[in-house]
């Protein structure tokens, strides 16, 4: 399961770099995204740019809701069905057996409502028994988003496989080089990845390269956090 702290923060990048990664080691991938909002059915959504970046793999969205709101509300404004919990597991449960890996990328954050009763992207997790990782921003601010995100993963014994920065910038500032040291204090998990900006344009090819050197070996990649915050420290100028 791929969360983030919020919209925007890299999700759909980073579930294409885990799906690149897990294709290329023979793995049979399918991702799942239950809800897209903010996109009208004539649009590419998450989905295209995961096979983009990704390659040939299963997806499947169960719905699109042309506003760009919580699911929840997107569906209550044009009179769709919303999508439940126990469809999303139904759904996963299905790819997963004809399938090595599957991946459920959410919308927005963890506890953002899928359905009239309070359904969220926790109660899946839950249902299903399946790690979740934290996609986070990389500056000021990040630190409370993912220990809240963190925190509610915890108090429904659901296990955090770690936390990925979804977009690092090219010029990091000192909230974001702190970060990587706090990160993982915030979340009590580990920073398993840190996926550069811009990333999402690549083509396929170099994408999987950009994929292997930023995620970490749980993930298929690469990625050693210490080794990437010492590379930093030797190119930061000593007075930042």
């Amino acid at each position: 399961m791929i969360t983030g702290t919020g919209t925007g923060v890299g999700k759909t990048v980073v579930t294409a770099g885990i799906a690149a990664l897990a294709l290329r080691s023979g793995r049979r991938v399918a991702v799942l995204k239950p809800a897209q909002t903010g996109v009208s059915a004539a649009e590419p959504g998450d989905l295209d740019d995961v096979r983009r970046l990704a390659g040939r793999l299963t997806t499947r969205e169960l719905r699109r809701f042309p506003d760009p709101l919580a699911p929840d509300t997107a569906a209550r404004r044009v009179g769709m069905p919303a999508v439940r919990p126990s469809e999303i597991a139904q759904v996963a449960g299905e790819l997963a057996d004809t399938h090595d890996l599957v991946l459920i990328e959410g919308a927005g954050g963890l506890l953002v409502r899928f359905d009239d009763a309070g359904g969220t992207l926790a109660d899946v997790a839950w249902s299903l028994g399946a790690p979740v990782v934290i996609v986070a921003e990389a500056g000021l601010g990040t630190l409370n988003h993912t220990a809240l995100t963190a925190e509610a993963l915890r108090g429904r014994g659901i296990i955090c496989d770690g936390v990925v920065v979804g977009s690092w910038p090219a010029e990091p500032d000192l909230a974001c080089l702190l970060n990587l040291e706090d990160l993982p204090v915030a979340s009590g998990a580990p920073l398993i990845g840190v996926m550069p900006a811009g990333a999402g344009a690549l083509d396929a090819a170099d994408f999987a390269m950009v994929a292997r050197a930023s995620l970490a070996p749980r993930l298929g990649g690469d990625f050693d956090a210490d080794e990437f915050a010492k590379e930093l420290a030797a190119d930061t100028p000593p007075e930042a």
